[in-house]
């Protein structure tokens, strides 16, 4: 029973990917080199929140795994929380913030279950290297608009400086 209360959890954060599309702007994104196709992502998905169910499935199982256990509800929050700051607002800064918070707390549990549960530490880890091509997608187009942003600034305020000597 339990793992079936993980998995509504998991399919609760993966509802934010059906409602908040990657779309045309995702495409436009410069991203990393080791981006998957767009294919992969359902796919890699799924199995990732199966195992992550598992895992809490397994966890409530074993004494002594509270934090670990909370950690858990943290990481799933922030997964379903990342999709509309990306996806819906284009927040890049603020995904980017998350998703290193996100990467954190998955450190920490992958830690913590490994000295508990060694299946459930290796079934985390798929969840961990998954987290670093989001934050560099973040970061890179982050930096990329605000050079546009100050670019376009300087631009403008070279042509007020022209029309004002002109005048």
């Amino acid at each position: 029973m339990t793992f079936f209360i993980f998995l509504l959890a998991c399919g609760a954060a993966a509802t934010t990917g059906i409602i908040f599309k990657p779309g045309q702007w995702y495409e436009n994104l410069i991203k990393p080199g080791f981006t998957p196709p767009n294919w992969a992502f359902p796919v890699a998905w799924t199995l990732i929140y199966l195992m992550l169910a598992w895992v809490g499935h397994r966890l409530v199982q074993i004494p002594g795994t509270q934090v670990l256990l909370a950690l858990w509800a943290a990481q799933i929050a922030l997964n379903a929380l990342w999709t509309p700051v990306f996806f819906g607002a284009h927040r890049l800064f603020a995904a980017m913030l998350i998703i290193t918070l996100l990467w954190l707390v998955v450190a920490v549990m992958v830690l913590m279950a490994f000295k508990l549960d060694v299946i459930s530490g290796l079934l985390l880890l798929p969840k961990l290297a998954r987290q670093p091509s989001r934050a560099q997608t973040a970061l890179r187009y982050s930096i990329s608009s605000l050079l546009r942003q100050r670019a376009l600034h300087l631009l403008s305020a070279t042509r007020a400086t022209r029309a004002f000597l002109a005048a």
